[in-house]
Parts: structure tokens; sequence; C-alpha cells
């Protein structure tokens, strides 16, 4: 299990940035896919045609999310926070992502940069 750690900048306000990664309608606007998601801690959401599911542990409006990743069966849950940090361009945001299974490590951090951020920066990019 590996760990992993990385800042963006989002050239957006937190409380849009928020809304993008926890309303399903704004998801599906920037991801190009049909997306299951809730702010309600418990409920489960797949994003990119089920290519990530999980549950969603914790949200602090505007500011933080905290959600488990689903890879099959592991000892130790694949744990995301992402928090959101005002910063002059935009938001910082915080990714971590603990216990990652080794055989998916890099896929998940080349998804993180080149599919899930990448699309978020060139959505707020684009307007």
């Amino acid at each position: 299990m590996k760990d992993y750690k990385k800042y963006y900048i989002i050239p957006a306000e937190p409380e849009e940035v928020y809304v993008a990664l926890t309303n399903p309608y704004t998801l599906q606007l920037w991801t190009g896919e049909p997306a299951e998601m809730s702010t309600e801690p418990g409920s489960e959401f797949s994003l990119w045609e089920g290519s990530i599911t999980g549950k969603n542990l914790e949200f602090e409006e505007n500011s933080k999310l905290v959600q488990q990743w689903y890879f099959g069966e592991q000892a130790e849950p694949s744990i995301v926070t992402i928090k959101l940090h005002p910063h002059k361009y935009g938001t910082s945001v915080e990714l971590r992502h603990i216990n990652i299974p080794d055989e998916a490590y890099e896929d998940i951090t080349e998804g993180w940069d080149d599919a899930y951020f990448a699309s978020l920066i060139d959505f707020y990019e684009g307007e």
C-alpha cells in the first residue's frame, strides 16, 4: 500500500470547486460522464461510468471532503481527503490519498493528474 499527496491550483473560488466535486450535475459537466454523488455521509458514489466508486465519509461545506475508494478486498480502506484553501489564483486543492494498492498506484496517481484534476482545471479555464 502506498500514499499520495499533491497540491493543485484550480482557477475558481473554493465554493465553486466544492460544488464541482460534490454536485452530480456539475460533476457530469466537467467529467463528461453521468455521476452518482451525494453530500450525505455514508452514501455511495460512482464517477466515470463506475471506474471510480466508493463511500462518502465526511463533508465540510466549501472546504473538505473525505471518501473511501473501493479497490476490492483490502485490509485497510483507501481514503481520499480533499481540502480546499483560498488562493490568490482561485483555490489551492490539497489531495491526500492513502492506502492505494501497489498494483494500482501508477494508474491512480496518473488519473489524479491527467484526468481528475486536469479536467477540473480545463473546465474552469474554459469559462
